[in-house]
């Protein structure tokens, strides 16, 4: 007589919908909003958009559907799916140390933006003007003329060194110390924040895709509403068709520099997320029969590229 025993069965998403919003939610995120916008601007406007395209048909798209195809088949995570190729167990442990680090330095973005979040419920911005006890003499809004610098750009010469913003990041929150000498003293305010990131997150996961599943509707979503609503009130402001035609005017000489096609295949890693391990351990809670193929499609074309040119324009 053959022995059994009962394995748990893996959990799985509530809905197709909970795991495509838990996708859109892990590919659109800080690579899109941030640094594809910078990206665009130095390597040759509109013209940056045929290598990024290129990089995400020939690169990002087979490794995204590559990474939910093994994850949906094997549903293990990413140390124990390596069971089937023992030599390859070490990518596993590498997508998890990845994954941590990502996760530790998310976070304190998080908590940046908590901080800002409570300190803007007051009448006056505090980043807003020079009068607080942070500022400095060469604190000021730039006035002055524009002049060419040495590589044909057009430049803002101005005395002004800082402006208001920049001085209350480095001075007021951050309170930056002279040198690596001067640990300085502990920020507590930022220290509560950070707390509170992570007690959000785990009230987010506590539960698995069970609880995670639900989180993904709003934290998925809420990015294009707030996008929306800035690109409707910056269209609708003076010179805003001047400024979009300056940003996205393509140059087509950086198409022969090879360093524009590396900063596009880097950017699909930090768009989509590749091989950092979070794909395949949404993908494992999928049903065996999902058609993942049908979602890499809606999410490498329509969301992550979407978010990207929406960005661009704000």
């Amino acid at each position: 007589m053959v022995g059994t025993s009962k394995v748990e069965s893996r959990g799985s998403w509530g809905s197709q919908v909970d795991f495509l919003l838990a996708c859109i939610g892990y590919a659109v995120g800080l690579g899109n909003i941030w640094r594809f916008p910078y990206l665009c601007y130095r390597n040759g406007g509109g013209a940056f958009l045929i290598p990024y395209f290129l990089m995400m048909v020939i690169v990002g798209m087979p490794l995204f559907f590559m990474e939910l195809a093994f994850g949906q088949y094997a549903r293990e995570g990413p140390i124990t799916i390596w069971k089937a190729a023992p030599l390859f167990k070490g990518i596993g442990y590498a997508m998890v140390c990845i994954s941590g680090i990502v996760t530790v330095y998310y976070n304190l973005v998080l908590a940046w933006a908590l901080f800002f979040f409570f300190k803007s419920f007051t009448k006056d911005l505090p980043w807003k003007g020079c009068e607080n006890i942070w500022n400095t003499d060469a604190c000021g809004y730039a006035n002055g003329t524009i002049g060419i610098n040495s590589d044909n750009e057009t430049v803002l010469i101005s005395n002004i060194s800082t402006i208001p913003a920049e001085e209350y990041w480095k001075k007021e929150v951050l309170q930056v110390s002279p040198g690596i000498d001067d640990m300085g003293s502990m920020r507590w305010q930022l220290a509560a924040c950070l707390f509170l990131a992570w007690v959000i997150v785990y009230c987010c996961i506590f539960k698995g895709v069970k609880s995670s599943g639900k989180v993904v509707y709003f934290t998925a979503t809420f990015p294009y509403v707030v996008l929306t609503i800035l690109l409707i009130r910056g269209l609708t402001l003076e010179g805003a068709w001047d400024g979009i035609y300056f940003y996205l005017k393509p140059n087509w000489e950086t198409l022969k520099d090879a360093k524009v096609w590396n900063d596009a295949a880097t950017q699909i890693f930090y768009s989509l997320g590749p091989a950092w391990g979070g794909i395949l351990t949404f993908a494992s809670f999928n049903k065996f029969h999902h058609n993942c193929y049908r979602c890499v499609t809606f999410l490498g074309v329509y969301i992550d590229s979407g978010m990207g040119i929406l960005s661009n324009a704000l």
